[in-house]
């Protein structure tokens, strides 16, 4: 509303007309003027006031009269005539809400809205210079609705109304993509924003083309609303737009005229407060009181059309086929109709006509645990029975149990439980087409009504149930899957999407895939026994299209099995557990971490350290043994690592004990950034130890907006992961102007442990160290092994990951997680995660060998013996280092003296024996000398065997020769008989003689 200050404006330009004195105007007439009502004063009355098309172009405006009261308000189809400031019905071909507006029109933006875009999330909505690369992103108006951007950038549609009583805003919304982030918040003329709640703020999810009603309070005064969007993109995947229409704002002041009716609606009547769309065959221009025929003969229209359009010649495009019902003689037939509602001409210049309809052929055999007893119709086993759909149903033999499930591989009929529909967010062309059409051995897109429709295939599941025998141990356990059979056949931009909704609160898309794909199947795992409902969508484009151009191009499910589910019917029976009391033969539940005995049919409890394999319960191979360093939990349903680990080279033992590292650790790597720059983290956490009391935990606080914080149960959290490792998106507050950050899209990347070693390989996953180049060290790197069995499109046999744990004894007892640098994101090729866990925790525990003594100094008669760590220490816990004692010890002086004491009396010693031996060796030199000097002269004598010179001889000129000649012994005699070889034989005699010269002979 425009403001009092138009009357100090009309009274200025009274007083410059009246100065202007010469040119008077002329007099205004009703056709020059409108009115409003001033601002209300403090006691709640206003003035209406006359304000001028073009100020100046006349003179006599009508005086300004009192309005009436601030709070008046007409209802719902009246307006508020300004001259007589009464209520008046609308005419025929219009509509009024009375105290409220609405928008429903989107052929252009309406008046009031704008669209600002921004390259960050922030309340300015300023994005710098990254803004400029979203100069062309904004909400773009599609007819019967608006339509969000579908690329990185935030943009906001804004609207401001002023209200002069309390009211209500009032919108419906698409929303299926969880990929953008779609807020709704109000602020007010100060740029602040209204207390909010986030399950006001953030919207929640909807099914492909489900449309949800959305209502927030408004209060008296400006008030500004925001509808914003913001996407993160991660890969080059575009993602589905949010849509927006039905706009309605209640607690207006008034309405002082009338809206028409937008083409292809009318309102027959006065005070009407909406229009209805035109019936089909019919149309109407803007503003209608009633919806004009069309020429049916060559022109058509359908529902709620502004134009008839001209009927084209029949093509192929405008008739499908279905095969009928089994008839009594179990025999089908193909037929071919014409899609309604028929829009062509048929015998015309290029028509097609329709094809004849098809020989009846044998119609396909029952599914699986159902029968046909003779007539036209396949029914369900009764419970305890069942069949593989060509044979009468059996009752189980003893000591077994049906197998309850849905096998549903022959497409004759569609199931009770599935039901088929066609959806268009932009026109109803489509609404009672069925979306896909069962084929035989196949069920198949239909054509539906232009090429952008949703064509629906979906299947209910009340909830699952695990077999007698098969014990419910833990969350997590496998209660049913889902596998299907598929192929896709497309010329352009198809998209075939898979969704689940658990408990009927919001639909997530678990897969999708675009373009033309092989036939293939795929398996969906549930972890929690709840409802759920799985749900095929197929999409030929996202173009909004008002044609069919592809309608060949389709999607095809072979076939679609659900094990376990709760009112299933049964193919085949298993054996089970019966009681050991003998009182029949029924099942009874085995115990958690126990099998049955084949042999017995009873239960028996897996060995220690061995899990049970989910799914099967019969022999004792159903008890796998865990992996190295592992212990499985006390009802056998997992392997974990307590976080004991021992490594022995030759004869060195390393004792690991990772406890002291904490139960979950956390890494947040990046940041990284999108192709539009928008920045996000990967946030990873990592159970290392411990069963399912220490699980990693990742929780979506985005997009589970369903219930209350209050009312949900955490088991019951469907955007919560609980496992070994799991991985969210973390968008930080900072840019996007949140007050907390946004996790996103938690994925579980292992859910199996395999095992502890120092080897770089565990059952086929590969540990690669050149990711984590160290220094040598004595301490080798600890591999946590995981995997994931759950495939993906990627990784068809599930993910992997490897923890590597390495000793820093520098670092704290928790250290610090990484990832490579060469692979950011934890992964090089998606499907294997690396993560190196550094710290002093990871250190083996101390032993006597990491320690040695050193002995002190001995003073007073003692000595301290000191214990130091052996450099550099690698270990942790364990031994503690002894105490420092204290020895008793001898003084060093004493020591010092004697030991000075004895190396004198040993330097005597050694002089008295060397003069000795001196002296003896110079007698011995001399008579060795007499006595070769002797033998030398004439007329000597034979040598003697032997000679000795005797003690006691004195050393000068008369002394005696004393020469000893002995009797030879036998040896020398023979010696000397072989050397002469003549019989002579002598005699050594002892000659005395004082004459030096002296010869004796014998």
């Amino acid at each position: 509303m425009r403001s009092s200050g138009w009357l100090l404006a009309l009274i200025l330009c009274w007083l410059r007309r009246r100065a202007a004195g010469s040119d008077a105007p002329r007099p205004c007439a009703e056709a020059d003027y409108y009115y409003e009502y001033t601002e209300c004063d403090s006691t709640g009355s206003r003035w209406r006031v006359a304000i001028p098309h073009s100020p100046g172009a006349c003179d006599g405006l009508p005086e300004p009269v009192k309005g009436t009261e601030c709070t008046f308000t007409c209802k719902s189809g009246e307006f508020l005539e300004m001259s007589a400031q009464d209520c008046t019905q609308c005419a025929a071909g219009s509509y009024s809400l009375g105290s409220g507006i609405r928008f429903d029109q989107w052929d252009a933006t309406p008046a009031g809205f704008s669209s600002l875009a921004a390259a960050s999330m922030d309340n300015s909505g300023a994005g710098g210079d990254d803004g400029l690369a979203c100069n062309n992103s904004s909400w773009v108006p599609q007819g019967s609705y608006m339509e969000s951007n579908r690329d990185e950038c935030t943009v906001s549609l804004i609207y401001a109304v002023h209200l002069k009583k309390q009211g209500s805003v009032t919108f419906e919304y698409q929303y299926p993509d969880n990929n953008l982030l779609f807020q709704f918040f109000i602020q007010n003329d100060q740029c602040q924003e209204t207390d909010q709640s986030g399950d006001k703020k953030w919207l929640k999810l909807t099914n492909h083309g489900e449309w949800t009603t959305h209502t927030v309070n408004l209060k008296s005064g400006s008030n500004v609303l925001y509808w914003r969007t913001g996407a993160v993109l991660m890969d080059s995947k575009v993602v589905k737009p949010v849509l927006l229409k039905n706009v309605q704002i209640e607690g207006v002041a008034y309405t002082s005229q009338c809206f028409p009716c937008k083409p292809g609606t009318f309102s027959s009547e006065p005070g009407s407060d909406s229009c209805r769309p035109c019936p089909r065959d019919t149309y109407s221009g803007h503003g209608a009181s009633s919806c004009t025929p069309c020429n049916t003969t060559t022109h058509y229209a359908s529902e709620g059309s502004g134009v008839c359009k001209e009927r084209p010649p029949c093509s192929k495009k405008d008739y499908f086929q279905i095969h009928t019902a089994c008839d009594s003689e179990g025999k089908t037939q193909i037929i071919y109709k014409w899609i309604e509602p028929k829009i062509c001409l048929q015998g015309v210049s290029g028509a097609v006509p329709l094809p004849p309809s098809g020989e009846h052929k044998p119609c396909p055999p029952c599914n699986p645990g159902f029968f046909n007893n003779d007539t036209a119709v396949c029914s369900p086993c009764p419970p305890g029975t069942y069949s593989d759909g060509t044979k009468v149903c059996k009752q189980c033999p003893a000591g077994t149990e049906p197998i309850l499930g849905y096998e549903y591989k022959w497409w004759n009929v569609l199931p009770a439980n599935i039901k088929t529909s066609c959806f268009n967010v932009g026109n109803s062309k489509c609404d009672n087409m069925n979306g896909w059409e069962v084929a035989g051995d196949h069920i198949q897109t239909g054509v539906g009504g232009t090429d952008n429709d949703y064509l629906i295939l979906n299947i209910h599941i009340p909830g699952f149930k695990l077999p007698t025998s098969l014990p419910i141990s833990r969350s997590g356990t496998e209660f049913g899957r889902i596998v299907f059979e598929f192929e896709t056949v497309c010329s352009a931009d198809c998209e075939l999407y898979f969704m689940t909704d658990v408990n009927r609160k919001s639909t997530t898309v678990v897969e999708s895939w675009a373009g033309t794909k092989t036939r293939q199947t795929y398996t969906h795992i549930m972890t929690n026994n709840a409802s759920v409902s799985y749900t095929w969508a197929f999409q030929r484009t996202n173009q909004a299209w008002d044609v069919r151009h592809r309608v060949h191009d389709m999607a095809r499910i072979f076939s679609i099995t659900v094990s376990n589910a709760l009112d299933g019917q049964s193919s085949e029976c298993r054996a089970c557990a019966v009681s050991s009391i003998p009182s029949g033969s029924l099942c009874v539940p085995c115990p958690p971490g126990h099998y049955i005995d084949p042999h017995t049919s009873q239960c028996t409890e897996c060995p220690p350290n061995t899990h049970l394999v989910s799914r099967t319960t019969m022999g004792p191979d159903t008890c796998r043994p865990c992996g190295p360093a592992s212990r499985s939990s006390k009802e056998h349903s997992l392997c974990f690592s307590d976080c004991q680990f021992s490594h022995t080279d030759g004869n060195v033992t390393l004792s690991f004990d990772f406890g002291s590292m904490g139960s979950v650790g956390t890494l947040m790597n990046g940041p990284s950034f999108t192709s539009k720059g928008t920045k996000y983290f990967h946030q990873f956490n990592i159970s290392l130890c411990g069963g399912e009391e220490r699980m990693a935990l990742c929780t979506d606080n985005v997009t589970d907006r369903s219930t209350s914080d209050g009312q949900r149960e955490k088991s019951e959290a469907t955007n919560t992961v609980k496992t070994f490792i799991c991985q969210s998106t973390i968008i930080p507050a900072s840019g996007r102007g949140l007050q907390t950050a946004l996790s996103s899209q938690s994925i579980n990347l292992a859910n199996t442990f395999l095992g502890v070693t120092v080897d770089s390989t565990l059952n086929g996953i590969q540990a690669k160290p050149e990711l984590f180049p160290q220094s040598a060290r004595k301490v080798p790197d600890v591999n946590f092994f995981y995997r994931s069995l759950e495939p993906t499109s990627s990784c068809e046999s599930g993910r992997s990951a490897v923890v590597t744990l390495r000793c820093r004894p520098e670092l704290s007892v928790q250290g610090e997680l990484t990832v490579p640098s060469e692979c950011p994101a934890g992964t090089c090729d998606g499907c294997t995660f690396h993560f190196l866990w550094e710290g002093s925790g990871a250190c083996p525990t101390c032993t006597e060998m990491d320690y040695h003594q050193i002995e002190g100094a001995c003073k007073g008669g003692h000595q301290d013996m000191l214990y130091v760590w052996t450099e550099p220490k690698l270990c942790m816990g364990g031994v503690p280092l002894p105490e420092k004692r204290t020895v008793l010890c001898e003084n060093m002086d004493f020591f010092i003296r004697l030991s000075a004491a004895l190396g004198g009396l040993t330097a005597v010693l050694l002089i008295i024996l060397t003069c000795y031996f001196w002296k003896k060796n110079k007698r011995l030199e001399y008579k060795y000398s007499r006595l070769v000097m002797s033998a030398n002269k004439d007329c000597e004598m034979p040598g003697a065997d032997s000679c000795a010179v005797m003690e006691g001889e004195e050393n000068d000129g008369d002394m005696e020769d004393d020469v000893v000649y002995t009797k030879p012994s036998l040896l020398g005699k023979l010696k000397a008989i072989a050397s002469k070889g003549k019989g002579d034989s002598y005699e050594n005699v002892q000659l005395n003689s004082s004459h030096p010269k002296a010869l004796v002979w014998s």
